[in-house]
């Protein structure tokens, strides 16, 4: 439906609603009352009422009082969907919820939703709000909609139904944009190649190899996985360069096993490192209570991290031998791995943030890292390492960070992957605006067609209480995408060590749909999309 017919027709709503019901306002006066305001017109509703409406089972007469004969005028689903909103827990665990109140996108997100819930002087209700949640932390397991509205201590509160709704438009919106991009970029003019899959899973025979690194900068011995390559591989393969491999935000080492092993067998020696305080176990100890979530502040200790390895490697201290280093990462290993090669974020990268945050960025939730960084310690620039031979990014970001210049200044080539269902980092901001402006011939731009941001993670058992992901996050099979991936990323790092040029194309692997885009591809897609 047109967005300016759904206006008209909420409007219309509302409209009816308040010549309806001429008595609420004045009934609702002593109580607490929620107003709703949209496009000019207010609507008071009684709060009281709206809660026992949101508990009555359906088809259950009187619950609601006055304002039920409305709401029950939605169609069926509409009205289950918003009992659900209404009484579903915004917060289940007390713990979490606290340490979600006290971490920096917490407060952001609070101050967001602040400016939408305003008290009835018109101001934000973002102190109210976090005073209450946390009292209310204290008291209750879980925290919902309905609950937190009607004990905020001021008697009227004022939804600002307009951006609410625009909130939702960017979501649709978001969707609808990869949709068209995806259906311009299968317009393209491709050659077509179906490629074989190796005996993915089934070849490899290596195990990872897991060794503590000590380094100056943590407590513990850095846990690393390191996968060398076969001892009559090896020999063959001089002129290739290892791999340091770096996973996201809440990953863990195990998690790349998949890619970290076949590469080996392969010839490529492969070190994965797991950061402790932005890991799977530092996630899991955020759910439980024990600390704030992860975010952008991690990135220093990353970086010294990857710094560390390097230079162990340099030192002969890390049983992996190659002719340079490619730093491959997802994600925030993805990030991690821009900023250790060198690129510097732009100047001004506060004011674009505070322009990006003006409303909660849920169509591009990477935002909130990325604009974490001003008030984070970053170390001083270092120059990049000097073997550094290419970077592989699966669904990295940086738009921006680096809104203008993108790739420019990067030396190398880079191979990098975005999936056309990625909702967390989309492909058309974070992956193709980055690109476009990289100056290597050998860089390729590769979009999934159906995969997803967690398309290249390969959940081992132990995850599944951390990642429970519904089928439309975690896009077509990941073990296919991975499969496709591999090959992808073996033919990458073969044009690292020959004169020969991945070709622009659109690949078949096992009904998975990879565009592998040059330069000159990539500059045809974005002209074709709508501005």
């Amino acid at each position: 439906m047109p967005v300016s017919r759904r206006l008209r027709q909420l409007k219309g709503l509302l409209a009816s609603l308040l010549i309806a019901v001429p008595g609420l306002a004045t009934a609702a006066g002593a109580a607490e009352v929620l107003e709703l305001r949209f496009d000019g017109l207010e609507l008071p509703l009684n709060l009281e009422q709206l809660d026992g409406w949101s508990r009555s089972p359906s088809g259950r007469p009187g619950a609601g009082g006055d304002l039920a004969v409305w709401l029950d005028l939605l169609d069926p689903r509409s009205r289950q969907d918003l009992k659900i909103l209404l009484r579903a827990p915004l917060l289940r665990d007390t713990s979490f919820g606290q340490q979600l109140l006290d971490s920096w996108a917490g407060s952001q997100m609070l101050a967001r939703l602040g400016d939408l819930l305003t008290t009835s002087d018109g101001h934000s209700s973002t102190g109210v709000l976090q005073t209450t949640l946390r009292r209310l932390l204290e008291t209750r397991q879980d925290v919902s909609t309905i609950g937190l509205l009607r004990a905020l201590p001021v008697q009227r509160l004022s939804l600002q139904l307009d951006g609410l709704y625009d909130l939702a438009l960017q979501w649709r919106q978001q969707i609808e944009l990869q949709r068209q991009a995806l259906r311009r970029l299968k317009a393209l003019a491709l050659p077509e190649r179906r490629t074989v899959p190796f005996a993915f899973g089934e070849r490899t025979s290596l195990r990872a190899r897991r060794q503590g690194l000590v380094v100056a900068h943590r407590p513990l011995p850095l846990p690393l996985e390191i996968w060398s390559a076969p001892a009559g591989v090896r020999g063959a393969v001089a002129d290739r360069p290892w791999l340091l491999l770096m996973p996201g935000l809440g990953g863990n080492a195990d998690q790349f096993g998949w890619l970290a092993g076949e590469l080996a067998e392969r010839g490529w020696p492969v070190v994965v490192v797991q950061h402790p305080g932005s890991d799977g176990p530092a996630l899991k100890a955020a759910l439980d209570g024990q600390q704030p979530p992860p975010g952008a502040e991690t990135l220093a200790i990353r970086l010294a991290d990857i710094n560390a390895v390097l230079a162990a490697q340099r030192r002969g201290e890390l049983p992996v031998q190659g002719k340079g280093v490619v730093l491959l990462g997802h994600s925030m290993g993805g990030l991690s791995a821009l900023l250790a090669a060198g690129v510097v974020p732009e100047p001004g990268l506060g004011e674009r943030c505070r322009k990006a945050l003006d409303r909660l960025p849920i169509a591009n939730p990477s935002r909130l890292l990325q604009c974490q960084l001003p008030s984070t310690q970053l170390p001083e620039r270092s120059a990049p390492p000097a073997d550094l031979r290419g970077l592989v990014l699966l669904n990295g970001f940086g738009s921006l960070l680096w809104p203008r210049r993108g790739l420019a200044s990067l030396g190398v080539p880079v191979l990098m992957v975005g999936g056309s269902l990625d909702l967390v980092t989309p492909p058309l901001e974070e992956q193709l605006r980055l690109f476009l402006q990289g100056r290597d011939p050998r860089s390729r731009l590769v979009m999934v067609e159906g995969g997803s941001h967690f398309s290249p993670v390969r959940l081992m058992p132990t995850d599944e209480v951390l990642f429970q992901l519904d089928a439309e996050l975690v896009g077509v099979d990941p073990a296919r995408v991975q499969s496709a991936l591999l090959r992808l990323t073996t033919e990458y790092l073969h044009t690292l060590e020959q004169p020969l040029l991945l070709p622009a194309q659109r690949r078949v692997h096992q009904g998975v749909t990879l565009e592998v885009l040059d330069a000159a591809a990539a500059r045809r897609w974005k002209a074709g999309l709508k501005p």
